[in-house]
């Protein structure tokens, strides 16, 4: 009997042991878990704006382009880019910056650059079917180049995550509008991303 009361005793104190525990060690990672995080660089800053505006241009080219041509590669990627968007937008939430696209239509844009870019291609595109899938091309390789730029940037590991993301639907979305220009018997050469990467990508 008393060799019973000593066992359960000792299984009371051990259990009480593993709860103080597991308090202290609450307590020592709350503050970690609620600590602030780290703040963007103004490079990364610029890059996380820029490119929240750069799928927006892509959304929005494609958009145009599917009212055009009536093609669903437009459309379908358009959908693609507009969970790009998404993306970005959520990441400019997470750090309290304010959105360059709030408010703009589509074809309009903050970034003058990216307004230029979005003229000329919907100008290129609307001659030709075949001319709308090369400006499709051109935009994914330039996308890419972008991300990476961005990529090269940061250490921040939500927005290394964010990005890789994008440029994985930017690989998809180039192997698409290549597909469909060889459908139109178009050879599509890269312009400005090396024949190695492409030829990685396209599975050469």
């Amino acid at each position: 009997m008393k060799m019973e009361r000593a066992i359960t005793k000792i299984s009371m104190i051990t259990v009480l042991a593993w709860a103080i525990t597991a308090v202290l060690c609450a307590g020592a990672i709350a503050p970690a878990i609620g600590a602030p995080r780290l703040p963007l660089t103004t490079q990364e800053k610029d890059m996380l704006t820029f490119m929240r505006e750069e799928e927006k241009m892509a959304r929005d080219v494609y958009l145009e382009m599917f009212e055009k041509w009536g093609a669903a590669i437009f459309s379908n990627i358009a959908v693609s880019e507009q969970r790009h968007m998404d993306t970005m937008k959520k990441v400019l939430d997470k750090y309290r910056m304010p959105d360059p696209a709030e408010g703009l239509a589509i074809g309009d844009f903050t970034n003058l650059d990216l307004q230029a870019e979005y003229d000329k291609l919907i100008g290129s595109g609307s001659k030709s079917y075949v001319d709308a899938l090369y400006g499709g091309a051109t935009i994914e390789e330039i996308d890419m180049v972008d991300i990476q730029h961005a990529l090269d940037v940061t250490t921040h590991i939500d927005l290394r995550t964010a990005y890789q993301n994008l440029l994985e639907g930017s690989k998809n979305h180039l192997r698409a509008f290549v597909g469909a220009l060889a459908a139109q018997e178009v050879t599509y050469a890269p312009q400005f991303i090396s024949q190695e990467l492409y030829n990685a990508i396209m599975g050469l």
